[in-house]
């Protein structure tokens, strides 16, 4: 038999625990009654007083001050509400631009929030940048190493999911083996997970409040200097045999020959279709534009190449033409890779995020219009909701699902029980 059963009484309380606990985290932070727990579970008042009394034992749910109505007589009851501060998690994301790192309560709100500059250095200085900056964002938030319960980073590259190593990326050479992961555990005795960014952001793209916001076959398109997938199938994230299925950028056969194109020192260990269509691609395209018509405005403005990219999308937004070449030339090669996606996957919606989302609304047009001809019927495309640094939102996401998993769906108090 495959379906659970309460056998004897310990596992019966185990489970009724977890059901108290479950719709605790529910009400958000929010006071809930004994009467009320008892009917969203279906429990008997004693049972929801028992598994109370274990959950406020092992410090995971907290009994308020009771509140008397008006006009009411009678004991009031006493409201319960779930310690989301009683843990916390940690979600780090590692760029060649940028670290970044988050805490999380157990409702999933950030706590604090810390973003580091410059990580593109050798192995001693990311191991020192990434101790200063967790110690730092813990520092912030009040919190020591020990309370956090769980812990995911993600990286460019691919990591290996048997021995947790970054195995390959040409983007970081200097943090391949366990430098990153053997950093992280001399500093938190918790469960560590690293991961590909892409596949991370992912995870966090496909999921919103704790529901799933994609429910058929979806890919998450990450499309910035790099581009990477991440594919979900039968509600799964698929990583393939080596880890690294979804890794677009090494398309070649969707790549023209474009020998008059500049070289940019910037594309130098790049996939040969993530260096075809890359946001740095798309700006030497505009450029190029900008300068056949004599857009010395548009021109100048691009000579920053931190923000680059929103100049571009505000020249597309103000209906700049040499902004609207380059995004029409960008979006037709992008096609030939989403139409390889189609043809070997036909998910359901294909999402798109990284720094290329912000051109907007405009994007998704000019892609559509080159995706419509095509024989087989398109996927619908999305940009990302997301908000931020979708790594680290998906590492978030991630460490509280571990979480959830191995301890709240399951929670210590089993031993009170015992």
């Amino acid at each position: 038999m495959s379906t659970p059963v309460a056998s004897n009484t310990r596992y019966m309380r185990k489970v009724n625990a977890a059901a108290v606990l479950t719709e605790l985290r529910r009400a958000k932070g929010k006071g809930v009654s004994v009467p009320e727990l008892a009917h969203a579970t279906g429990l008997s008042r004693q049972a929801v007083t028992r598994a109370l009394s274990g959950l406020e034992k092992d410090g995971l749910v907290e009994l308020l001050a009771p509140q008397r109505p008006v006009n009411r007589s009678g004991r009031p009851p006493q409201p319960v509400r779930f310690r989301a501060e009683a843990g916390h998690v940690l979600g780090v994301s590692i760029t060649p631009d940028e670290l970044h790192v988050a805490v999380a309560d157990l409702n999933g709100t950030v706590v604090a929030d810390r973003t580091t500059s410059a990580v593109h250095l050798d192995s001693a200085h990311v191991t020192e940048l990434l101790t200063d900056t967790v110690v730092r964002t813990l520092s912030s938030a009040g919190l020591a190493p020990e309370h956090i319960w769980h812990a995911s980073l993600g990286t460019p590259g691919i990591v290996s999911q048997d021995t947790r190593e970054v195995r390959f990326t040409p983007s970081m050479p200097h943090i391949t083996g366990n430098v990153l992961l053997h950093t992280l555990q001399k500093h938190l005795s918790c469960p560590i997970h690293l991961d590909n960014d892409v596949k991370l952001a992912t995870e966090g793209e496909r999921r919103r409040e704790g529901h799933d916001r994609h429910k058929g076959p979806m890919v998450f398109v990450q499309w910035g200097e790099r581009v990477g997938a991440g594919i979900v199938v039968f509600d799964r994230l698929y990583r393939g045999a080596s880890n690294d299925a979804g890794d677009l950028g090494f398309l070649d056969l969707c790549v023209e020959e474009t020998g008059g194109e500049s070289q940019d020192p910037d594309l130098e260990g790049l996939g040969s279709f993530e260096a075809w269509v890359s946001s740095i691609r798309l700006i030497d395209l505009t450029r190029k534009s900008a300068l056949r018509t004599e857009d010395h405005t548009l021109t100048q403005a691009l000579e920053n190449a931190d923000e680059a990219v929103e100049v571009v999308a505000e020249a597309l937004r103000a209906g700049n033409p040499a902004a609207t070449e380059a995004l029409e030339e960008i979006t037709r090669r992008f096609a030939r890779g989403l139409g390889a996606v189609r043809a070997l996957l036909d998910p359901e919606v294909v999402v798109i995020g990284g720094p290329m989302a912000t051109l907007g609304e405009p994007l998704l047009k000019a892609l559509t219009g080159h995706l419509e001809h095509r024989r087989l019927n398109p996927p619908r495309l999305e940009l990302s909701t997301r908000e931020g640094d979708g790594v680290v939102q998906g590492a978030l996401h991630h460490s509280l699902a571990e979480v959830e998993r191995d301890v709240l769906a399951s929670p210590p108090t089993a031993r009170f029980f015992s």
